[in-house]
């Protein structure tokens, strides 16, 4: 079983290279900031992994909103309303958002998130900033509706698609492996926001347990079939390393599960 993988560019972030890693950084400068949707698909269904945020969302936290995420799988034939099945990584805004938007889909996500997201640790303002209270609501509201699916441990809930569980950024974080035609690629999520903290060894700046942040580094170079093979959540280089879905693509989507070009 193969799949074709798509990251979709939604929004950006101008930011600082002392934004990005704990501890700062000694030589800080502009680190910009991507924000990205993706979707793993090939003849016999379409898993979209993550959703990403709203417009709305977007001006209030102050990100630069390039276009709609949902409206976006268009570009790749994809109907929201067709899709049976959503990973969520995390609970945090810009993974969770527009969830709505899709009115037949499951979302699969870590029990522990959820816990997270509602528990006592919600109580501290630096915790609690990466959510969106109407976002976590929301996939409560879809666990009374039964649209919920949880994992534990390392599953494979589709032939060549599988979830593992790790910690660090979030308590719930999970990142998502395939099966392709080059190998095994990981989408990172915030497990390594930039190919740079899991190649430094530094960690992101939004961490609930460091130690587990930097043991998901190493959670996923087993996972995948090279270095080469694993795709950072945030990071601009990926727009640049990989080709576009179509040359009318360029710097919208980018294909995944091809050798990149630099």
């Amino acid at each position: 079983m193969s799949y074709e993988i798509y990251a979709i560019r939604y929004a950006q972030r101008a930011a600082r290279r002392s934004d990005h890693f704990i501890g700062g950084d000694p030589h800080d400068g502009p680190m910009p900031m991507d924000y990205f949707a993706w979707v793993v698909k090939n003849d016999d269904r379409a898993i979209v992994v993550d959703t990403g945020f709203t417009a709305d969302v977007a001006k209030k936290r102050g990100r630069d909103h390039l276009r709609c995420p949902i409206e976006s799988l268009a570009l790749l034939g994809i109907d929201p309303a067709s899709v049976a099945d959503v990973v969520l990584t995390h609970l945090h805004y810009d993974h969770v958002g527009n969830f709505d938007r899709f009115p037949k889909a499951n979302f699969h996500l870590r029990e522990a998130e959820l816990h997270y997201a509602c528990g006592h640790y919600m109580r501290h303002k630096q915790l609690r900033h990466s959510f969106e209270v109407e976002d976590v609501t929301g996939i409560i509201r879809m666990n009374y509706a039964e649209r919920v699916v949880f994992h534990e441990g390392v599953v494979e809930p589709w032939p060549g698609i599988k979830l593992h569980p790790t910690g660090g950024h979030s308590a719930g974080l999970q990142f998502v492996s395939v099966a392709t035609a080059r190998g095994t690629v990981v989408l990172a999520s915030d497990v390594t926001h930039f190919y740079e903290n899991m190649e430094s060894g530094r960690p992101f700046t939004t961490a609930f347990h460091i130690g587990e942040m930097l043991e998901g580094f190493d959670r996923l170079r087993a996972a995948a079939t090279s270095p080469d093979h694993i795709i950072p959540g945030h990071d601009p280089l990926v727009m640049q390393r990989y080709p576009a879905a179509s040359p009318a693509l360029e710097g919208i989507v980018a294909r995944l599960d091809v050798p990149p070009r630099l």
